[in-house]
């Protein structure tokens, strides 16, 4: 289970709304969808909470490039809706760094001559990435620093409380809890 809101600021506060990410497929498509959450260019924050196991927090600001936070880069890692918050850029990557060289690939579909399965494949991938993305907070730790959460306060959240310790401290508890 996922939940996902945007709080989009306006001159009276905050106004939140629940979101859907089953059509978004990249972090792009999920900055257009904050943009739109906005009758002006005001901030909006995307807050994403997975079954209690890691959160993340996409901030919005007008036209500017969103800024990211993720609680547990490992555990975002798993999840569909994490991986569009995990970029190349914040985990530190160039572009298509996991795609392998194609002078290093073996073309004709054999390893010293056993045909190579699927399942193997995606077994190897899987431990390489889960090996390359540790237990930790990723992405800008002051993305909320300005709206009363610093970044020691933002570290320390338990996944289970941190959506709802975010909207208390931006005075936006209630309208969270209505999309809740």
């Amino acid at each position: 289970m996922y939940f996902a809101a945007l709080l989009a600021r306006t001159e009276d506060g905050w106004e939140a709304s629940d979101t859907e990410l089953d059509d978004v497929e990249t972090l792009s498509d999920l900055a257009d969808l904050a943009r739109e959450a906005s009758a002006e260019d005001d901030t909006v924050l995307v807050l994403i909470e997975q079954e209690d196991a890691w959160f993340g927090v996409v901030r919005v600001d007008g036209e500017d490039d969103p800024r990211i936070y993720v609680s547990d880069a490992a555990a975002a890692a798993r999840s569909s809706y994490g991986e569009i918050l995990l970029t190349d850029e914040l985990l530190g990557r160039e572009p298509g760094d996991d795609v392998p060289d194609l002078d290093s690939l073996d073309l004709d579909g054999t390893e010293d001559g056993e045909p190579a399965s699927a399942e193997d494949d995606e077994e190897e991938e899987e431990a390489v990435s889960a090996e390359a993305i540790t237990h930790s907070p990723l992405g800008d730790g002051e993305i909320l620093d300005d709206l009363g959460v610093s970044e020691k306060e933002l570290r320390t959240l338990a996944a289970e409380d941190a959506l709802s310790a975010i909207a208390e401290a931006l005075g936006a508890s209630e309208v969270l809890e209505t999309v809740r």
